[in-house]
């Protein structure tokens, strides 16, 4: 029975929170892309922080009246995830037989999905920003949980890596909330459709496979890091955060008024053909994919600050970053090759590194 209700538990973990989207207090913001035959941005309902903080209201709640143990979620974490594994496999083909084909192959289109921005309740509500808020906020709740289990079963030695990790990553998260607006101007949110990678990525992959690190040193004992490495392991950790959080800003403040200096330290210096421009400056004048450089700094920081270097299974995360970005990194210069032709040409001469500048 326990094993069960594990299973069913990410479902109503993710109904609880949808329903908090929905009824929460919420800002309606107009984003980068348009609706199909028009001009007019879409808008989002976004409440992404006050649904996390009162998720996590929740969680406390149980855990402070001895509904469920602490570490729960780590107890039951393989039934869990088998859960909201099963569950982003049925919601993906559903979203995908339920639209017309776009020409490619079945499995092509069921991998990637075949229409881009999904809204429901008579658009009050995006598909695709509703699906990173459940991953989000589960994988914050597994990071606590899986904290806690540490806590318990090391009482009188517990880790100052793990408590790092947890503080760390939840500012991970709490930051892509807190700036939700600004990822409405990010790839996914232009470029890719729903299907099998967005939502079974959400569901299962995001909460699950992100707290890999934790999951996989939670039971072991303190490793005794020295304070130096724990902090070089911070320092790498908001390094990433400063060009990852740094560059979208950028981007999002040029996009908005491509005139307004960011941070009142950079101001623009842009690529024009007359129609459509590029900017080459600040964050982005370090590599074209800055923001990717900062993606994985902060996995690798991760990764370390549990301080077990040794260990396989926390490096699968920081690897994974790499084995994603690099091909998106592709696909997204060629598609920026189409879409500007010369003036990208331009633009790679005065910006030649695609991620990390003099090595790629």
């Amino acid at each position: 029975m326990e094993t069960l209700i594990g299973f069913v538990s990410p479902w109503v973990i993710f109904t609880v929170v949808f329903g908090l989207h929905l009824v929460l207090p919420a800002r309606h913001v107009k984003g980068y892309v348009k609706e199909v035959g028009s001009d007019e941005s879409l808008t989002y309902r976004l409440n992404g922080p006050l649904v996390l903080i009162v998720a996590i209201g929740i969680w406390l709640g149980l855990g402070l009246g001895g509904v469920l143990p602490w570490d729960w979620l780590w107890q039951q974490r393989w039934s869990s995830f088998t859960g909201a594994a099963s569950l982003g496999l049925v919601i993906s083909v559903a979203v995908v037989v339920t639209e017309r084909t776009q020409g490619s192959s079945w499995l092509a289109e069921f991998y990637r999905g075949r229409r881009f921005n999904p809204q429901m309740f008579n658009r009050g509500v995006d598909a695709k920003m509703v699906l990173y808020l459940l991953g989000a906020v589960l994988l914050e709740l597994n990071l606590l949980s899986f904290g806690a289990h540490h806590f318990l079963v090391h009482s009188e030695n517990p880790s100052l890596g793990v408590v790092l990790y947890v503080v760390l990553f939840s500012w991970f998260v709490w930051d892509y909330l807190v700036f939700e607006k600004v990822h409405l101007y990010t790839y996914d949110l232009f470029a890719e459709r729903v299907g099998f990678k967005l939502v079974w990525g959400c569901l299962a992959w995001y909460p699950y496979f992100y707290a890999l690190g934790l999951w996989s040193v939670a039971d072991k004992p303190n490793p005794q890091s020295p304070t130096w490495f724990l902090g070089l392991a911070s320092a790498v950790f908001f390094a990433g955060w400063i060009l990852a959080r740094g560059s979208n800003m950028q981007k999002f403040t040029f996009k908005k008024d491509p005139q307004q200096t960011f941070l009142g330290l950079f101001t623009p210096k842009s690529l024009s053909n007359g129609e459509q421009q590029l900017l080459y400056s600040g964050f982005w004048g370090v590599s074209r994919h800055v923001n990717y450089l900062g993606e994985i700094l902060m996995a690798l920081g991760l990764t370390l600050v549990l301080g077990w270097p040794l260990e396989v299974a926390p490096w699968f995360y920081p690897i994974y970053y790499i084995a994603l970005l690099i091909p998106r990194q592709i696909q997204d210069d060629r598609r920026c090759e189409a879409k500007y032709g010369e003036l990208w040409s331009e633009y790679c001469g005065r910006v030649p590194w695609r991620i990390v500048p003099k090595v790629y």
